[in-house]
């Protein structure tokens, strides 16, 4: 849909400088970008590439002095600029309609504009909320609740009583409530421990294709609200994780294990059972957090097992020196030796 940078501005709150009729239709990069692009420029390190860009409408910071172009002038540019794809990105459809192949049970309960794709299976007891999408191929087990103007995309499995607040995005191939992985050992081999809890994701969360999310054992697993969770992510039974929260790929978290508010958890994090990430706490990616330990409020911590971040530095330059260290040990060694 077209727009005008009037109207984009008044969107953002934004202070328009040139061509207030200049059109908006999409939003690019700087070299992709056609003269009927947004694009945006974060400082004067970009600037050279925002000027050569056919763009004809750019967000920047206030004082950034940008020639050629209709400016919007925001405090934060990226974030505006998330923002306005909200308006200038038209989000496709997961599902439209009820499609005839899709299996919904008789006691489900279907919102108004509620879109179930091909071969979707809805059980008994499911309630959807108004304007949700399931894909094709989706599962949602028996009493399932399900908030207004979800996106379930396709292979997307739910099971049994697991429950979606509104707005949740989840991504393909994400399982959702599955058993956790909880057993006793006796004298003849492994008993499992009851996997009966259950899961509940809040508002405004977006799951990563195949994120699996267990059930609680006993309790239940919980996902605050705007909650951003990346591919390939694993959360077991009985974990909490806190508002705002952000987790990177082919992170893992052991069961009873805590994520506070507005923590940061990188790409390929190892949390061992019963951690505690506190709040605003930043894990870098790969870090290793050794059972039962806790992150302190506001900490950034990198290496295994998991330390701040100005000491793992420190360590890490030494350990890189190991080699040459070694070398010159020897050489002394047999100095000494011939003394």
């Amino acid at each position: 849909m077209m727009h005008t940078a009037r109207e984009l501005a008044r969107f953002l709150e934004a202070e328009l400088e040139g061509d207030p009729e200049q059109p908006v239709r999409g939003l690019a990069g700087p070299e992709q970008a056609t003269a009927e692009d947004l694009i945006y420029c974060e400082g004067e390190r970009h600037r050279a590439r925002a000027e050569a860009s056919h763009a004809g409408t750019a967000l920047v910071p206030t004082g950034l002095a940008l020639t050629g172009k209709t400016l919007l002038r925001v405090e934060q540019p990226k974030l505006a600029f998330a923002r306005a794809a909200t308006l200038l990105v038209e989000t496709a459809l997961v599902a439209r309609g009820i499609h005839p192949t899709a299996v919904i049970a008789p006691g489900a309960r279907l919102g108004p504009g509620v879109g179930i794709g091909p071969y979707a299976v809805i059980e008994d007891k499911v309630e959807i909320g108004a304007g949700c999408e399931i894909g094709a191929h989706c599962y949602l087990g028996q009493g399932t609740w399900i908030g207004e103007s979800c996106r379930l995309y396709p292979r997307v499995t739910i099971y049994p009583g697991a429950r979606l607040g509104s707005r949740v995005v989840v991504h393909a191939g994400v399982v959702i409530g599955s058993d956790g992985f909880g057993y006793v050992r006796g004298p003849e081999g492994y008993w499992k421990f009851p996997q009966v809890g259950g899961v509940e994701i809040g508002n405004d969360v977006e799951i990563g294709a195949n994120t699996t999310i267990d059930r609680g054992s006993l309790g239940t697993t919980r996902i605050q609200k705007d909650v951003k969770i990346d591919n390939l992510v694993q959360i077991a039974h009985n974990v909490e994780i806190g508002e705002h929260v952000v987790i990177a790929a082919q992170t893992g978290i052991a069961g009873s294990s805590v994520v506070e508010r507005n923590a940061v958890i990188g790409g390929q994090v190892g949390m061992g059972d019963h951690c505690v990430v506190e709040e605003g706490a930043v894990c870098g990616s790969g870090s290793g957090i050794l059972t039962g330990k806790k992150i302190r409020r506001g900490l950034v911590v990198w290496g295994t097992p998991a330390r701040p971040l100005a000491e793992f530095k420190r360590q890490y330059a030494w350990f890189s020196r190991l080699p040459d260290l070694a070398a010159r040990l020897k050489l002394l060694e047999e100095k000494l030796g011939d003394e």
